[in-house]
């Protein structure tokens, strides 16, 4: 609904399109709790969001002295709001490449993006970013003034400009699909519905012959790889399941074979990040017996690290390097990573000191604990805690001989 109200009415006007939507969206709440739910819910929201930018129009002098003059002069212009699938499509294609102008820097693209597209909350945003909401706020509106005083119009960029705009759109999307597969903030660690609009957007832009690019395949296989374990992700009472405990009978197959399929049409040289991902994730999803699957993922890692560095990869790259070298040599490497902050950090040092060092195990899961913000991931770690401390207390009851007759 943004998307279609700024490119009906510019993307100046991207505030007053958003409060708009806000409002429509609020008068939804009130109403339909009392009434019930209408039988075509878009429909209701599409015609009350027409009839308030109408009444915008006439009563609203503030907006009238923001919105373009000749916009003023045609009352026909709010019926011209046209909330047809195609426009829809259309319009949220467009927006995502105007809000990845290069006038803004590329974190601000991103977080406007996940803000107007997406449905982001202010916090989720701080927390994909590792930040904090000011900053985020600010960032917000200087990325909304910039478009506005550079008169940014819906239009796709130029075939040059094409590929430089993708790669923000597709960490977009990425972001959005994480934030619904393991979220940091809810309290609940899988949100279908963040991953399946995530998943609607790429498929939206394969279906598109101008963005229909290897990076774009590489995208949605890694989002199928992913998507192909939801039912094996957490048990009857909604508690997390690791992936080595997973049971790959509940494992979506028809998944993973959409996702090799796509998979093979990314493939290009020199490799995208995607690509090397979607590729890491690919082998996820094979037999422990696969040949060289460890060397192979941690080869990729390795790729990875050399196209960009970023802590997280480094640290996933310490699993695959104790599967290769042991877990000592995996240690050393992961005390070089500055993660201390993080709850995955010390859940990994935990795993990697539960062979060798059962104090400073339980150490880095208590120091986990305190990091960790979800109600499941809590419940993960305490259990391994509690099951640390039980073992200890049952080895440290005296063994006495059976009395004999």
């Amino acid at each position: 609904m943004v998307a279609v109200l700024c490119k009906t009415y510019g993307l100046q006007n991207i505030q007053v399109a958003e409060d708009l939507v806000s409002d429509t969206f609020l008068v939804a709440s009130e109403t339909w709790g009392v009434k019930g739910v209408p039988q075509k819910p878009s429909a209701w929201l599409y015609t009350v969001a027409k009839n308030k930018a109408k009444d915008l129009f006439k009563h609203n002098k503030v907006f009238e002295e923001k919105v373009k003059p000749e916009l003023l002069r045609s009352e026909d212009l709010v019926e011209e709001l046209n909330f047809s699938e195609q426009n829809i499509s259309d319009s949220q294609l467009q927006l995502f490449f105007a809000v990845c102008n290069p006038i803004i820097s590329s974190e601000a693209q991103v977080t406007l993006a996940l803000r107007i597209l997406c449905g982001f909350g202010i916090n989720e945003i701080a927390s994909a970013f590792l930040s904090n909401k000011d900053t985020i706020n600010k960032r917000l509106l200087r990325a909304k003034e910039k478009l506005r005083v550079n008169n940014v119009e819906l239009t796709f960029p130029s075939v040059d400009e094409l590929s430089k705009r993708l790669d923000n759109v597709l960490t977009i999307i990425y972001l959005l699909f994480n934030e619904g597969y393991h979220s940091s903030t809810s309290t609940k660690n899988i949100d279908r519905e963040l991953c399946v609009e995530a998943m609607r957007l790429t498929y939206f832009l394969l279906e598109n012959k101008t963005t229909n690019k290897p990076k774009t395949n590489a995208l949605m296989a890694l989002l199928c790889f992913h998507s192909s374990r939801f039912e094996a992700r957490m048990n009857k009472i909604e508690e997390i399941v690791l992936f080595e405990n997973q049971d790959r009978k509940l494992w979506n197959y028809e998944l993973i074979t959409k996702g090799s399929y796509y998979l093979s049409q990314s493939l290009e040289t020199p490799a995208s990040k995607l690509q090397i991902e979607a590729s890491i994730a690919f082998l996820h999803t094979q037999d422990e017996e696969t040949l060289n699957k460890w060397e192979t993922i941690l080869q990729l890692h390795n790729n990875l690290l050399q196209l960009e560095y970023t802590p997280i990869v480094a640290l996933n790259r310490t699993y695959s390097l104790a599967k290769v070298k042991g877990n000592e040599v995996a240690i050393k490497e992961v005390l070089k990573i500055n993660l201390s902050k993080s709850h995955l950090y010390h859940v990994l040092l935990a795993e990697l000191y539960k062979p060798i060092d059962k104090e400073k195990q339980l150490n880095h899961l208590n120091i986990a604990l305190g990091l960790v913000k979800t109600k499941q991931e809590k419940q993960v770690i305490f259990n391994k805690i509690e099951s640390i401390l039980n073992n200890s207390f049952e080895k440290s009851i005296p063994q006495f001989p059976s009395a004999k007759r």
